[in-house]
């Protein structure tokens, strides 16, 4: 199975756009393009997960004009995307088509192809207790990196191709939740990624 973008090349920078930050602020946060196909026999369902496993784990650090991040930073993963339950006759999805700009408080019926389930992402726990941006945060969010990391971030678009037409999933999932219901049950995986950041001395 192969999975590609026409919004960004493998291993390529991902235009602002497709980000939910940019150097003065939000971005356009739009998902981004994504095709597959060669999708093995007896699929039932795809799931999809983007996941950045480039995440500082000091988040005092995180944002802050008199340090930098250090590459050498342990890091963590985050969670940018977790849709399941996409029909097996799928095999793109359009950029923008499920999601489109930035909402205060996360999207809570965000688009989709009919009948896909879409999980929280990671931004609901950033933002939890925040009063103007906390809320719970579902579909796609795209990058928002701090500024004074010196790490370049991957973003990683995972596709599962699955034996079933639906996971057995909590009504708010997340990405774990995907991949524990999806174990046993995946016929073939593809992934793609980009890289994104908002640290001035990267960006060339």
């Amino acid at each position: 199975m192969r999975i590609w973008s026409e919004s960004f090349e493998h291993r390529g920078p991902i235009p602002a756009e497709f980000a939910m930050g940019q150097p003065d602020g939000f971005a356009g946060n739009r998902n981004p393009h994504l095709a597959w196909d060669e999708v093995p026999d007896g699929t039932r369902s795809f799931a999809l997960l983007c996941i950045d496993p480039d995440v500082p784990t000091v988040a005092e650090m995180v944002g802050r004009e008199d340090v930098e991040i250090p590459v050498e930073q342990p890091r963590t993963e985050f969670v940018h995307w977790a849709a399941a339950d996409i029909a097996a006759d799928v095999r793109q999805l359009a950029a923008g088509s499920c999601s489109d700009g930035v909402t205060a408080r996360g999207k809570q019926a965000p688009a989709g192809p009919p009948g896909a389930r879409q999980g929280l992402n990671d931004y609901t726990g950033w933002f939890a207790g925040d009063a103007q941006l906390g809320g719970d945060y579902r579909g796609y969010d795209g990058p928002y990196p701090p500024f004074n990391d010196q790490r370049l971030h991957r973003y990683f678009f995972r596709l599962f191709a699955l034996d079933v037409a639906a996971l057995e999933l909590p009504e708010r999932f997340s990405a774990a939740d995907v991949l524990r219901a999806a174990h046993g049950h995946v016929l073939a995986e593809a992934s793609v990624y980009g890289t994104y950041t908002l640290n001035p001395a990267l960006r060339g």
